[in-house]
């Protein structure tokens, strides 16, 4: 046999070697992370928040990876913001902004595989435990899922002077043990340890910290109230925005301003800090158990926030407005071979990327169209080139875009706002009809879909049927 014939059947040894090598890897594995109501005080940005936040286990997961600085969310409420992600549409194409829309109606989530769908399709184990999705959630998504719960109201409820409804906090009257959050934990760690011989697309989420607040005493003990610095806040801040953005503060400017009056603030400031702090103790457990699991090497894990919340800036609670406080979401990606340790990036971005991005990183091509930018250059280079995919959209078509240096808000009957961070990083001052900005003006009104473009927003549901329903389901178990 001559040489030339010997090294052509090395060669083919040495490819079809290769092929089975490969064709025997076990595909990466998916942990997903969310926090519902979690704004970025962990990441210790000093104009956001100055004081003691306590979250060691999702800080120390983004320094595994990378931390993503600047990422925000579809929409600044929960229902239109996890559809948004799990779907890879945006609310601006499906119509869903708001919580209680008839989401079902919407053509583009009728038509569109959500993120757990499409890796259960590749034979993916999917589990969701805690708080995932709220709304649109196909029925093929997943193997195993509980229904998220809340904890049970303390009987001497509410436990703060101005406690109304979920606006309330305090300390909770149940052991830990028994808290939503800790058994969905337990659950999610349970379906790591039983599906280590098949992939798995695995999310955990936990309720906390919205509202209301009640954890066990431990935790507002770790931020005692003489030690805690209040977030900024302008009592004049809504004197220069439109009638359709003060209408985010309407319903909440009043019990803001009692709660500072009576000297209440600064608790509801340390419960939000003890239900973060309680939160991200039982993402540990889960990232813990993970690791043990000998998975960690194989398993992609992402941690985002659904949106941000608000603690009175702009004399707003809660969420619902598309101001930076509650569209500013916490992001955070590991991924085995790809990201080093200590990544950080500063590029705007946008919950939406996720859903591309892993579908690339597992080899799953997603459905089309698809909202949202692959993140993969960024997490190999978090410094890499980027344009910003921060846009947000709520209510009836009112939309924003933010970039390094701004924030341009429009609302539906062309309202706008215009802040210049670089000069104004708590954005107090709106500087939409400042000649200086014209320039850039003209380039943020370009880069958000016209109101021609966006989809009307989707009816509103019939709460007493989802009443009626959610009673009977509550029977049943």
């Amino acid at each position: 046999m001559n040489k030339a014939l010997l090294i052509f059947f090395a060669m083919l040894v040495l490819v079809q070697f290769g092929s089975n090598a490969k064709a025997d890897e076990k595909p990466m594995n998916v942990l997903l992370i969310m926090c519902d109501d979690m704004n970025t005080w962990p990441l210790g940005d000093k104009n956001r928040y100055a004081g003691k936040v306590v979250a060691p286990n999702i800080i120390n997961l983004g320094k595994s990876g990378v931390i993503f600085k600047h990422a925000y969310t579809a929409s600044p409420v929960c229902s239109p913001s996890r559809s948004a992600f799990f779907s890879g549409i945006h609310p601006w194409r499906s119509g869903h902004y708001q919580n209680g829309t008839q989401h079902g109606m919407s053509v583009p989530l009728q038509n569109q595989a959500s993120m757990p769908q499409l890796f259960r399709e590749k034979g993916y184990f999917t589990g969701s435990f805690g708080k995932i999705t709220h709304g649109w959630n196909p029925k093929e998504s997943w193997d195993e899922s509980d229904r998220h719960g809340r904890n049970p109201t303390p009987p001497n409820a509410p436990l703060m002077p101005l406690g109304r409804g979920e606006n309330d906090w305090g300390v909770i009257h149940i052991p830990e043990s028994q808290m939503v959050d800790t058994l969905d934990a337990d659950a999610a760690i349970k379906a790591l340890q039983a599906h280590q011989d098949e992939p798995f697309f695995i999310a955990y989420g936990t309720f906390t910290p919205h509202m209301p607040w009640y954890v066990p005493q431990k935790y507002f003990d770790m931020f005692p109230l003489k030690d805690l610095p209040e977030p900024p806040i302008n009592l004049d801040d809504l004197s220069d925005i439109p009638p359709l953005g003060q209408a985010n503060s309407n319903r909440r400017k009043e019990w803001v301003k009692q709660l500072i009056e009576i000297g209440e603030y600064k608790k509801g400031v340390q419960a939000y800090l003890a239900t973060i702090a309680y939160a991200d103790a039982q993402v540990g457990r889960v990232i813990d158990a993970l690791e043990k699991s000998g998975q960690a090497d194989n398993t992609i894990v992402f941690m985002v926030s659904d949106h941000g919340f608000h603690l009175g800036e702009k004399l707003n609670w809660q969420k619902n407005s598309l101001w930076e406080e509650a569209t500013h979401s916490l992001m955070m990606a590991r991924v085995p071979g790809i990201t080093e340790p200590g990544g950080v990036c500063e590029r705007f971005v946008s919950l939406q990327d996720v859903y591309p991005t892993i579908a690339e990183l597992c080899g799953i091509t997603p459905p089309q169209p698809i909202d949202g930018r692959s993140l993969l250059p960024l997490l190999k280079k978090p410094d890499a080139a980027w344009q910003s995919t921060a846009i947000t959209a709520h209510l009836d078509q009112h939309i924003t875009i933010r970039t390094d240096r701004f924030r341009y808000i429009r609302y539906n009957e062309e309202q706008e706002e215009l802040y210049d961070f670089e000069k104004d990083p708590y954005a107090w001052t709106n500087v939409i009809d400042d000649p200086a900005y014209a320039e850039e003006l003209a380039k943020l009104r370009a880069a958000v879909p016209s109101r021609e473009d966006m989809a009307p927003q989707l009816p509103l549901a019939d709460r007493s049927k989802k009443r009626k329903k959610d009673k009977k389901e509550d029977n049943a178990k």
